[in-house]
């Protein structure tokens, strides 16, 4: 077993890359990137390329995507020659609805997270002892107290978040100093992309989340939370 408080310790002020580096070197093809091509995830994605490093890139493909963040996976796909492999639901969104009845992310979006994100991206995990997310401290107070390296008791592996310390500034920084392809929908402030229905545009002022979920208590999808899985249809 790692010893996470000295790793957290040497890691806090190490560069990304540092950390990905040791993520490659200590878990090999057992090390799942796992994005859902937002800004930060981009960046990580360029540094490994950037590193010469095939990492094994997992996305959630719920089946509500918007049509923007489709293109942008195709375009990193088709550019940085990325392998990506799509996480979907056992049932489309059309034998949900036959299921659970229609909007099912309208009357309970824990529920939907659960069947859509939550539950397909745990038995994609199962074959994994870590994986690398863009968690970073700034992104919201949930958020604030997320740690470079941790046991994810959810999914019974490590889970790493190398831009923790980071800031949406410098994320960005990064973005427009290596001219990486983003999605469009930031230009019309989406500043957090999730599925169609339950993401808008956030309007001045608002916090960067606000577009998520909007107008429910609900911040998180389910897959950054301690909760147990549920059990799925």
């Amino acid at each position: 077993m790692h010893d996470l408080s000295d790793l957290n310790q040497r890691f806090e002020k190490a560069a990304p890359q540092d950390i990905l580096g040791w993520a490659v070197e200590t878990f090999g093809r057992d090390l799942a990137f796992v994005t859902s091509f937002q800004p930060s995830g981009l960046v990580m994605l360029h540094m490994l390329y950037d590193m010469g490093v095939q990492a094994n890139v997992l996305t959630l493909d719920t089946g509500l995507l918007f049509t923007e963040t489709n293109e942008l996976i195709e375009r990193w796909e088709q550019d940085f020659n990325l392998k990506v492999t799509r996480i979907r639901p056992p049932q489309t969104v059309a034998e949900q609805t036959l299921t659970h009845g229609a909007a099912l992310w309208e009357r309970d979006p824990d529920h939907c997270c659960a069947l859509r994100k939550t539950a397909p991206l745990g038995d994609a995990l199962i074959h994994y002892q870590a994986w690398i997310t863009g968690l970073r401290r700034d992104q919201s107070a949930a958020r604030q107290d997320t740690r470079i390296v941790s046991w994810d008791t959810k999914y019974k592996n490590f889970k790493l978040a190398p831009l923790a310390t980071w800031t949406d500034e410098m994320v960005w920084t990064y973005i427009h100093a290596y001219e990486l392809p983003y999605n469009a929908l930031h230009d019309q402030h989406y500043y957090s992309i999730g599925c169609q229905p339950c993401t808008r545009a956030v309007a001045s002022g608002e916090d960067t989340r606000a577009g998520r979920w909007s107008g429910r208590a609900k911040t998180e999808c389910g897959i950054h939370l301690p909760q147990p899985l549920e059990s799925g249809a």
